[in-house]
């Protein structure tokens, strides 16, 4: 955009704000933090006790119940006037409990907006939303805390939220474990649900603590004004069937905004009209001295005026500035990559990817989505698109430069990249199976694919790849965030190596470089997590937990399946080395379908990448000959390494940083903890 159209819409901009001087942009608001039948409308087996709601009966004897309140007055969301949609935020606490623990838990609570307060659902895993009988009669829009795996409606596990549209099937839902909430424990939980319309984007956050989580637990895109009615009434729903757990809502906070409603022009303020004044008795005027308004009028004109213009100014030239050093950047990277990797238009990339369209996401990461390509002759390809524009462009000239440069059989090829309407888009090859976590968690079908022999080839392939990087580049390549979803396969199972968003470049003879701790937990070497440097040995360390993944087929954290307490797989493993059992922790689902020297040369491999002292891990070139059988294996003692660091920490608990790449996998692992300054065994 040149200068002059700069001004032209800042001048449409100013008219357009003079033309909205007779709107206004109202909400509600409210907090209680208690709650009182004053301003609440209770159905079903809900109560009121101490100014906390009941929503389900409290009986020592398993029972079925259901229930809903809601707030009375009903809250205007869409204004078809204007043709404007509210935005929301609510917080609220709740606790799920069972009196008797040898009853089964279920079904679980909703947050809801519903046309109506008359919503009352049936009990069971209706959660007091839906009518069993009439699936489809009830309209809403929920955010459920289930506490029911119910196959019926798609549950991934008794222990979820999920975002529900005039349906208990999920649009989306997500593990709580991945963020350390445990639904049924009756401890007080917090949720915080924000919702934007400009930005067309919800989220979720739930916590154990009243302090709101950095990140949400949901966090999608998606256009609510599709579903919202003019008014909407707020509420909570909750059932059980044939359990003693019990709802209770301790406090409320909610407020709206971004609804603009035209004011109607008052032509005769007090409705009167020359047939009601009398026209013998007419109204007396008082004369105005209207010399002494123009004189206050013209006096704030030669004030005000050219500070508003000056204001015009400064705008402008901000904005021609910032344009022109976009326009510049985005000219350097094509100047760099004219000899490199095919430049992708956005025309055509939106094409192939159905407008961006949300049907297409086949993955997230620190950088933003990942949409599968199809263009118009066949060819699939997988495009990753920025989330922030800021941020995103950083990350997007450090996987940009150096992927750009590199050349190996195990990392992910590069197509193309974009650099166009603001965005910044990369076009990888598309690669069949996904990442390895998709293989080894969600996508069942899969698992009688990935044999044995396919899980060493990706060891072999990815120890070869981050060799490469660390040993064989002109300069060394410190990938920093290696983990499962980052590792993809390809049609004929082979290791791929991708995501270098978080990657950095040294020269091979120069110190590591402290830096923020990025990556994700249970994969972060303990050095890293503590003094922030990042080294070819932070690398080994989380190749030697993906190995163990592989390996074993758990996650690097995870829940004790009847437990609450937190299993880590370096732990575990190392256990069974000490017991000489390590065996034993390969994949149950292998059916002993396994070469079991390959399998303890793996699992010792793993171990020995993981130790917590850094000098004493193998080089990943020295790994590749061990797995070549090349090398002699590394003795891994059988008692796990302590290490002790420094009783200061050299970063702040702010300064840790952690990069939540799969927002929509349960991936218990990418809960920030804070390190302890001792790691024992």
């Amino acid at each position: 955009m040149n200068p002059r159209n700069h001004l032209v819409f800042l001048m449409i901009i100013i008219f357009i704000k003079l033309l909205l001087a007779t709107t206004s942009s109202q909400g509600t608001t409210f907090h209680f933090s208690s709650l009182s039948l004053q301003n609440l409308t209770l159905l079903g087996d809900s109560y009121l006790r101490n100014g906390v709601v009941g929503l389900t009966r409290e009986t020592g004897v398993p029972s079925s119940s259901s229930s809903t309140v809601t707030y009375n007055s009903p809250i205007t969301f869409l204004d078809r006037t204007t043709n404007s949609t509210a935005s929301f935020a609510t917080r609220f606490s709740f606790t799920v409990n069972n009196v008797n623990r040898l009853s089964s838990f279920g079904d679980g609570i909703s947050f809801f907006l519903s046309p109506d307060n008359k919503t009352l659902g049936s009990s069971g895993g209706y959660l007091g939303l839906v009518n069993s009988s009439q699936l489809t009669k009830n309209k809403f829009i929920a955010i459920e805390f289930d506490t029911r795996l119910d196959l019926h409606f798609n549950d991934p596990n008794d222990n979820h939220v999920g975002l529900d549209i005039n349906s208990l099937n999920s649009i989306k839902s997500a593990d709580c474990a991945s963020v350390n909430v445990d639904l049924k424990s009756g401890n007080l939980i917090t949720a915080w649900i924000d919702y934007w319309h400009d930005g067309r984007n919800l989220k979720v956050f739930v916590s154990e603590s009243s302090k709101k989580p950095i990140y949400p637990i949901l966090d999608l895109n998606i256009d609510l004004s599709l579903f919202l009615q003019e008014v909407m009434y707020l509420g909570f729903s909750a059932s059980t069937e044939g359990s003693t757990e019990t709802h209770f809502i301790t406090n409320w906070s909610f407020t709206s905004f971004g609804i603009r409603h035209v004011k109607p022009r008052i032509t005769n303020p007090h409705n009167v009209t020359d047939n009601t004044v009398s026209k013998k008795n007419p109204a007396i005027e008082v004369p105005i001295d209207r010399s002494k308004h123009h004189k206050k009028f013209g006096l704030a004109v030669g004030i005000l005026g050219p500070l508003f213009f000056c204001s015009i100014l400064v705008v402008f030239g901000f904005i021609s500035f910032k344009k022109w050093r976009e326009t510049k950047t985005d000219m350097n990277i094509q100047a760099e990559l004219l000899t490199g990797p095919k430049q992708f238009s956005y025309k055509e990339l939106k094409a192939a990817t159905n407008g961006f369209h949300s049907g297409r996401i086949i993955g997230h990461g620190a950088f933003g989505s990942v949409y599968k390509a199809v263009s118009d002759k066949g060819a699939t390809a997988a495009v990753k698109r920025s989330k922030h524009s800021h941020e995103g462009k950083t990350e997007f000239l450090a996987e940009l430069s150096i992927i750009a440069c590199l050349r190996h059989k195990n990392l992910v090829p590069l197509q193309g990249w974009c650099v166009e309407k603001g965005e910044l888009l990369l076009v990888y090859e598309y690669m069949s199976y996904g990442s390895i976590d998709k293989v080894l968690y969600q996508e069942s079908g899969h698992l009688g694919f990935l044999k044995w022999a396919h899980r060493y080839n990706i060891a072999i392939g990815l120890a070869s790849v981050l060799a490469y990087l660390h040993q064989e580049c002109e300069q060394q390549v410190i990938h920093r965030d290696i983990k499962a979803s980052n590792v993809m396969l390809d049609a004929n199972f082979n290791a791929r190596l991708g995501d270098f968003g978080l990657a950095r470049i040294m020269d091979h003879d120069k110190s590591p470089v402290s830096t923020l701790t990025a990556g994700t937990m249970g994969y972060l070497a303990p050095e890293y997590l503590q003094y922030g440097k990042a080294t070819d040995k932070t690398d080994v360390f989380s190749y030697g937990v993906v190995v163990l993944e592989v390996c074993c087929g758990r996650r690097p954290i995870e829940r004790e399946p009847e437990g609450h307490k937190m299993i880590n797989l370096v732990d575990w493993v190392w256990e069974l080395h000490s017991r000489g059992a390590i065996c034993d922790a390969v994949d149950k689902r292998l059916n002993k379908e396994f070469d079991p020297d390959e399998v303890r040369k793996l699992l010792l491999v793993g171990l020995s990448c993981t130790n917590p002292d850094s000098e004493n891990r193998p080089s990943m070139r020295r790994v590749l000959q061990i797995l070549n059988n090349e090398s002699d294996e590394i003795l891994v003692p059988k008692m796990k390494p302590t290490l002790s660091f420094s009783n200061s920490l050299p970063l702040s608990i702010e300064d840790i940083i952690v990069s939540f790449s799969d927002l929509d996998e349960e991936d218990a692992s990418a809960s920030l903890v804070v390190p302890t300054t001792r790691i024992d065994s």
